[in-house]
This record gives structure tokens, C-alpha cells and sequence, in this order.
């Protein structure tokens, strides 16, 4: 068998990807959200041309070719193109087999607790305490996390003295219902990181994710040792070498690979392994509601040091009202566990409504 076409339907927030093989068969997966027509441009420039005629049941040999021919275009681009054709390939894959991704990876269809990531830097203490206590009681979630700090911020605030509110105000409300995370998005020195660090280890926050400008790895090692709770990070990072420096220092005690920017499943497995191997957990990111989530909820599954919860936005608008008219069936949380789609591939369709309304673009094996 041997893949014959490519497609793109893009927007500039998100790109749905369909390959079909000679037998008429087709796969979905996605580009990762923001500037995705951008990256639905460089798959069909820098991508299609290695896939075109490949076997889809060689996608692990298929993404390394995909890299090592873009030798001179690394990472972020290139890799999000990559994470597209890839995921659509999978879908394929099980349908083919008539499994779900997760069993092709060699894991089980089953639920998994998820935790209310905000997004939100502009939100109080008291409206994150009432939105949060609302989702337990009405949703089961029993795990949170809010922002601090700002992002890439230099060790500056939304606004002075939101850290502190923020941490003290949502800490003293919910820590002893909830295990509650930060997410600092890169925002703090080593020194001021651990200052942070103590105050969320106060007020029982359990979890502090990427205090550092993710590049500056020893930087996060510097905080991750010296602090009691757990540090994690990794979205930003699409660079496997790196992925094994990151586990071998090592710099965090929970790495984060985001299947889109790292390039696909079978990637971020590997970053999942090399993490296993020195005994730290693994939970992708899963930052908004579109396709990420799905393909991170079956790596879940998959995998043997998931953690023990996967990130689910609770933030209603933007990417995430665009999520709710791109595929079907929608996620659902039954008392604060995402239920998994059980057919074969991912098991979600995309809505024509959707694709009629972007941009289309198409590479063949003969054109």
C-alpha cells in the first residue's frame, strides 16, 4: 500500500490534514494550532514530496526521513507539517488495522483523569476560586492549574503583586480539596524561580510548570533541585538531542512533549521513553481542545510513565470554540475523566461545515 495524495483545509488558527492511499483509503490528523496555514504551506513544499509514495505502515522510518531531509529548515515549521501528516497517517494506520491509535501503540481504550488548565493571566483570584470550585462540584475535576508570572516575562507580572494574590488567594481556597499547578510560561531567573518556588510549596501548590525560559535548561535544573515540589516542562521543546540532555541532567521531574510541535506520535513516544528510562513521568501537552488533546489522550494510554493526569483547558472562546465546529464526536469529562473515542484511527470525524470555509491546497503522487 502507498500513500497517493495529501490535502490541507486551512485557517490561519488551525489545518486539517488528509493522506489516501492507492486503495482508496483515507486518514485525518491535524497541523498544530496558530499560524497553521503557514505550516500547511511548508508540509506541501517541504514534506509532501517524502511521503508521497511511502508505505503508511512505515511511519516511524518515514518521520525520520521527513527530519533528515530538512536539515537545513530545523524544528518549528517543518516539524508542525510533519506532526500533521503524521497524525493523519495514524488514523490511517487504524483504520487499516480496525484499532483505535492507542492500541496500535499498545495501549488500552479507557478514560483518563484530566486536570483544568486556565489560561488566563487577566483573571482574579477570587473569579479562578469560584470558576475552579464550580468545575469540581459540577465536573468531578479534581485537579487545577493557574498561570503566574507572565510569559517569557523576565520576571515580571500580569499586573504587581497577581503572583502573590494568586498563589495565596486559590493555595488557601483549594489545596487542601485539589492538587493545584502553576504554569509560569518561561517567565523567571533561576533565583526568582525559586523564590516562587517556595511560595507555591507554602500554600500546597504541587507543581510548578516551565519557570524558566524553556531554552535555558540548566537553568530549570537549578530550580528543580533546589525546590520539594514537582517541576515540569518540555511543550516548547521539538529537538529529540535535546529531549535526551532534558531527561539526562536531568532538568525537570515531569517532562510535557507536545505532539504537534514535536513532529507527531511516534516522536513524542520516544521522548516519552527516553524519560521512562530515568524513571520520570510523561504527560503531552494538551494545551486547547482541537485535535492535540485526542492525540495526546491515546499517547496516554500508551505509554508506560503517563502521569497521572492529562491537561484539558477549561477556557471556553478562541481555539476552543473553533475545536467545537472542527470534529465530532467532542471530548466529554464524566467526573474528572476524559472519556476516549473507541472506533478505528482517532476515532472523530471533521465537519464539512468547517472545511468547506478553508483554504484548500493538494499534493499527488503524480503532480
Amino acid at each position: 500500500m502507498k500513500i497517493t495524495g495529501i490535502e490541507t483545509w486551512s485557517r490561519p488558527d488551525v489545518a486539517v490534514v488528509r493522506v489516501t492511499a492507492d486503495n482508496g483509503m483515507e486518514g485525518w490528523g491535524q497541523i498544530s494550532t496558530y499560524d497553521a496555514d503557514i505550516s500547511a504551506t511548508v508540509l506541501h513544499r517541504k514534506i509532501a514530496s517524502l511521503v508521497l509514495g511511502s508505505d503508511p505502515a512505515d511511519i516511524d522510518d518515514l518521520a525520520d526521513r521527513c527530519v533528515e531531509s530538512n536539515l537545513k529548515f530545523p524544528w518549528s515549521y517543518v516539524l508542525r507539517a510533519l506532526g500533521g501528516v503524521e497524525t493523519a497517517i495514524w488514523d490511517l494506520y487504524g483504520k487499516i488495522r480496525q484499532q483505535p491509535v492507542c492500541e496500535l501503540l499498545g495501549g488500552e481504550v479507557k478514560a483518563v483523569p484530566i486536570y483544568g488548565s486556565s489560561m488566563s493571566r487577566s483573571i482574579t483570584a477570587e473569579d479562578e476560586i469560584e470558576r475552579f470550585t464550580r468545575l469540581r462540584d459540577e465536573k468531578g475535576i479534581k485537579s487545577f492549574k493557574f498561570r503566574v508570572g507572565k510569559e517569557a516575562g523576565r520576571n515580571g507580572d500580569a499586573w504587581p503583586g497577581r503572583t502573590e494574590e494568586m498563589v495565596k488567594g486559590v493555595g488557601s481556597a483549594l489545596a487542601d480539596s485539589c492538587t493545584m499547578l502553576v504554569d509560569a510560561n518561561s517567565c523567571y531567573t533561576p533565583d526568582r524561580a525559586i523564590e516562587v518556588g517556595k511560595m507555591l510549596q507554602d500554600y500546597g501548590i504541587s507543581q510548578f510548570e516551565e519557570p524558566c525560559p524553556y531554552w535555558e535548561i540548566e537553568w530549570t535544573a537549578e530550580v528543580t533541585a533546589a525546590l520539594n515540589l514537582r517541576v515540569s516542562g518540555g511543550e516548547q521543546d521539538n529537538d529529540l538531542a535535546q529531549w535526551r540532555r532534558i531527561v539526562s541532567i536531568p532538568a525537570v521531574d515531569i517532562i510535557q512533549p507536545d505532539p504537534l510541535y514535536l513532529g507527531g506520535v511516534l516522536r513524542t513516544v520516544r521522548a516519552a521513553q527516553m524519560a521512562a528510562e530515568k524513571g520520570i513521568p510523561c504527560v503531552p501537552h494538551s494545551a486547547n481542545l482541537c485535535m492535540v488533546t485526542v492525540f495526546a489522550l491515546h499517547i496516554m494510554r500508551a505509554i508506560p510513565n503517563a502521569g497521572p493526569y492529562l491537561e484539558y483547558t477549561i477556557e471556553e472562546g478562541g481555539i476552543n470554540q473553533t475545536a467545537r465546529q472542527l470534529y465530532s464526536p467532542g471530548l466529554e469529562i464524566v467526573d474528572g475523566r476524559l472519556d476516549m473515542p473507541s472506533s478505528p484511527g482517532w476515532g472523530v470525524e471533521f465537519k464539512k461545515e468547517w472545511l468547506d470555509k478553508a483554504d484548500y491546497q493538494v499534493s499527488n503522487a503524480d503532480s
